[in-house]
């Protein structure tokens, strides 16, 4: 009895402060903040491309660009209130990536359907991917390194949605930086492997954001 109540005196005397955990919209925010700041220093290395001007014009490509913008927003928000045991009660908006990949497919489809007759295809296949990859890592690495200071109870999806969001980082340095306007390898190199790399992303949510 006397040890549980030193033990009573000692809690109450522990006068710590605890922080309290940012709202997942200003989490999502941040992240979003520090991926367009490196996304900017990765154009800056690489430049962007010469005619990216004149692509912008394009319909198809300009709303393909968005659609990939809209993913990247939508995976922010998702992965956040991932982080969060509750899923800070609202459990609807953390499907809002599902809406903005039928989307994304949709306008991909589309574009593809307009290429005719189809652009030229460009003389390399992978090195696509493998650039993206790359350019994903370290997104990717740090988004798990915040994630872990949270208590997430769904690290498959957390991890896949933060793989995502890494990834849609990469894919918007790709199409702004390389001169290509094949949406048959865009498809085949650029977003396929996006599939692969969500799957990757919830097998290491459940080995590295495990608690």
């Amino acid at each position: 009895m006397r040890n549980i109540d030193e033990l009573i005196t000692k809690l109450a005397q522990d006068t710590a402060t605890v922080k309290r955990a940012p709202h997942p919209f200003m989490l999502s925010i941040e992240w979003m903040t520090v991926a367009v700041l490196y996304l900017a220093i990765a154009l800056m290395i690489s430049d962007v491309r010469h005619d990216l001007l004149v692509a912008l014009h394009n319909f198809w490509f300009a709303t393909e660009i968005a659609a990939l913008g809209g993913i990247f927003i939508s995976t922010s928000l998702s992965a956040a209130l991932l982080s969060y045991p509750d899923l800070h009660q609202m459990r609807r908006i953390v499907f809002a990536p599902m809406v903005t990949f039928a989307l994304f497919v949709v306008v991909m489809l589309l574009a593809w359907q307009a290429d005719n007759p189809p652009a030229p295809l460009p003389v390399h296949s992978f090195a696509c991917t493998l650039s993206i990859t790359l350019v994903s890592l370290l997104p990717a690495a740090w988004m798990f390194h915040v994630m872990r200071k949270f208590a997430s109870t769904h690290t498959h999806w957390a991890g896949g949605i933060a793989f995502l969001f890494s990834f849609s980082i990469g894919a918007l340095w790709l199409r702004l930086y390389e001169q290509n306007d094949s949406i048959t390898h865009v498809l085949e190199w650029h977003y396929l492997p996006m599939i692969a790399f969500g799957i990757i992303g919830m097998w290491m949510g459940k080995v590295v954001l495990k608690w």
